[in-house]
This record gives structure tokens, C-alpha cells and sequence, in this order.
């Protein structure tokens, strides 16, 4: 099947299922909302799937068509940069659990009616899953896979889950399992939800009134956690906003505390409650060792996949100890891999930023398997 994608074009497609889930139920059918970009080529060998994270989406190249931004990779992906359309077939799909064509809690149930909180829960798994069955779909057998944060927990699961089918992989500021403290965080987001007297049991579709106030405190919690304390100080300290004094009130006193605001008021413009609550859910859930007796060597082996994993010495929401401890496991399975530690002052987000040391990382790797 070939297909010219230059510059990246949005599609839908529903697949007629059904999706067997980790959590014993099925999904069918299965709309998955996806972008590609570039041919793939005779042999069907330059495919790559690229792997969003939380909050992210098909769109990681082409402007968004909510906010009108630039696409969350274009730093990365596009004419010149190391994912290219010159010389590669890409993908990138929206997850299931999302909000943004996928399926997900937002999308009619066989009632007609949003499925809400009668969605299934989803894991990791299931994501990748739903992946396979588009690249199936795409005629894409062989793939790179490229991920950052919980897109990167999708790449260790294609790794694991699919490893006839996984040539490469690039696993970036990410972790084979989610630690106790990232499950707390997500917990006060999802009660922050929950609490807000809007969200109805997640039976706020038809009112056209969405738990506006207690997504974006959520928000503001989790995005905390993608930045560092030094990036914080530098971009903010403790300057006032638009101020000579403070108010002796509650207003925005701080910097900071507008900045943490926008974020909160600008996400709820663009993303469903109900889907924040899922995919949260799923990265919890997400632990590769688990059904492996707690080894997490065992989960990769016999792969004949290339690895390369990246971290950020600011990182403190999946520190350089989580992508050592795949690299040890990947290294006892006997398994190709290679790791650096990036410096950036911008913590988790850096992989989202500028940062030519990752291009140059990311493009070596993909050039060296020939791509």
C-alpha cells in the first residue's frame, strides 16, 4: 500500500474491532484519529510511528486546529530535521482515551449517547494495540517507534508486546513503570476534577458545561511537575505580576502563580475532563515488569530491536535513574541499546523545547539503522 503524505494530512479511520482490553472488556468499533507524513517506500521499511504524550496529539507537525499553534514536535519532525518526510513514512496517532478523534469518553456509544464514565478503562497496552491495528490498516508491518513521557511508555510496550514487528526504538525522558509519587500527582488532578460540582459523574456532554474549573486546577498541578525548580526561578523567581507591591489578597500576586493560571484556562480549551481521568489512569497502571516477575529484562527478551534512550539531568518527573534502570535491563536481555543524559534547565518539558543535543541524538540513531 503506498502512500504520499508530504507535508501531513488528518484522518480518521474506524476499524471494525473489536479491541480486546487488558481490563477484560472489548472496544468495537475503533475510531482512530491519525496523521501521516512522507511515502512509504517499496519494502515498507521507513516507517515511524511517533508517540504522543498526556496531554499531546496527532498533531505534531501541522498547526493545531483548536489553538492554531504549531504542531508539539515540530522541532523535531519536519523538512531538514531528523524525522523527515523526504526519508521517512510517518505516524503519529491519537491515543484511545483521548479527545481528539480517537475513542474515547467524548465519542457516541452504540446508544448514540457519549459513552462518559461507561468508556472502559484503559492501559498502555491497549493503546499501542489500537496502534497496531491502524499501521495494519496503513499496510505497515516493520516500524521505528519514537516516543517522549508516556509516549515513550508506548514505545517499551510496542517493544515488549510487538517485538517481531519493532526494528528501533527511541525512548525519551520516560519509565518502564509509573513511581508511587507520579501516581499521587495524578491522583490530586483527577480529584481535583471529581470535586468540581460540574463534572456530574462525567455526565457533562450534553449541558455543554464541562468541569472547566476543576480540569484546569489539574492542569496547573501536573504542569508543575514538567517543569524544574531552576527553570522556575530563572523564568519567574519571585517577580510580581503587573504590580509595584503585593495585594494582601488572593488575586496573582506572583509571576508564576499567572503563568500557572493560563496554562490551566488555556488546556481546558482543548481537552475533555473525562479523557484527562483515563489516560491518567492508564499511566498508572502502566508497569512493564509486572508480568514478568518483577524483571524487567525478561520483558525484552528476545528482541531484536535497537534501543536509545535520553533523559534530562533537570528531569525530576522521570529522572536519568528511570532510563539507567531500562538500559540495565535492556543490557541483561542482551538487547542493543544506547543512553545519554541531556543537560537542560528546563526539566521534563526539555524534550518539547529546543534542544539541538536531541536532534542530533535522535538523528544519529535513525541514520545509523539506516534510516
Amino acid at each position: 500500500m503506498e502512500h504520499d503524505e508530504r507535508f501531513g494530512h488528518a484522518r480518521s479511520v474506524t476499524l471494525p474491532g473489536p479491541l480486546a482490553l487488558d481490563g477484560g472488556q472489548s472496544l468495537a468499533p475503533v475510531t482512530i484519529a491519525y496523521e501521516t507524513y512522507g511515502t512509504l517506500n517499496a519494502d515498507a521499511s521507513n516507517a515511524i510511528l511517533i508517540c504522543h504524550a498526556l496531554t499531546g496529539d496527532h498533531h505534531v507537525a501541522s498547526v493545531h486546529p483548536v489553538t492554531g499553534k504549531p504542531g508539539w514536535w515540530v522541532r523535531m519532525v519536519g523538512e531538514g530535521r531528523p524525522i523527515d518526510p523526504a526519508r521517512h513514512f510517518i505516524v503519529c496517532s491519537n491515543v484511545i482515551g483521548s479527545c481528539m478523534g480517537s475513542a474515547g469518553p467524548a465519542t457516541a456509544a452504540a446508544d448514540g449517547a457519549p459513552y462518559a464514565m461507561r468508556f472502559p478503562v484503559i492501559t498502555i497496552r491497549d493503546m499501542v494495540r489500537a496502534q497496531a491495528m491502524l499501521l495494519d490498516h496503513l499496510g505497515v508491518r516493520t516500524l521505528t517507534c519514537v516516543g517522549g513521557s508516556m509516549g515513550g511508555m508506548q514505545v517499551l510496550e510496542w517493544g515488549r508486546t510487538y517485538p517481531d514487528r519493532v526494528q528501533s526504538a527511541v525512548i525519551v525522558a520516560s519509565a518502564a513503570r509509573h513511581s508511587a509519587q507520579n501516581i499521587a500527582f495524578h491522583e490530586v488532578g483527577r480529584q481535583a476534577i471529581m470535586a468540581d460540582p460540574k463534572w456530574r459523574g462525567g455526565d457533562y456532554y450534553e449541558s455543554n458545561d464541562p468541569p472547566a474549573a476543576g480540569l484546569a486546577v489539574a492542569r496547573m498541578a501536573a504542569h508543575i511537575t514538567y517543569l524544574s525548580e531552576a527553570g522556575l526561578t530563572e523564568k519567574f523567581g519571585r517577580q510580581l505580576q503587573a504590580r509595584d507591591a503585593v495585594g494582601f489578597g488572593f488575586d496573582a500576586d506572583f509571576q508564576v502563580e499567572s503563568y500557572l493560571r493560563h496554562q490551566g484556562l488555556s488546556f481546558v480549551d482543548r481537552f475533555d475532563a473525562n479523557s484527562y481521568l483515563y489516560i491518567t489512569r492508564a499511566m498508572d497502571y502502566f508497569d512493564l515488569a509486572e508480568e514478568h516477575g518483577g524483571l524487567l529484562a525478561n520483558a525484552f527478551r528476545g528482541s531484536k530491536a535497537r534501543f536509545c534512550l535520553v533523559s534530562f539531568d533537570t528531569d525530576w518527573l522521570y529522572p536519568t535513574r528511570e532510563s539507567r534502570s531500562i538500559v540495565q535491563a535492556l543490557n541483561a536481555a542482551g538487547a542493543a541499546a544506547s543512553f545519554v543524559e541531556l543537560s537542560s534547565p528546563y526539566g521534563h518539558d526539555a524534550f518539547l523545547l529546543e534542544a539541538p543535543e536531541l536532534n542530533r541524538v535522535v538523528d544519529g540513531f535513525l541514520r545509523a539503522g539506516g534510516l
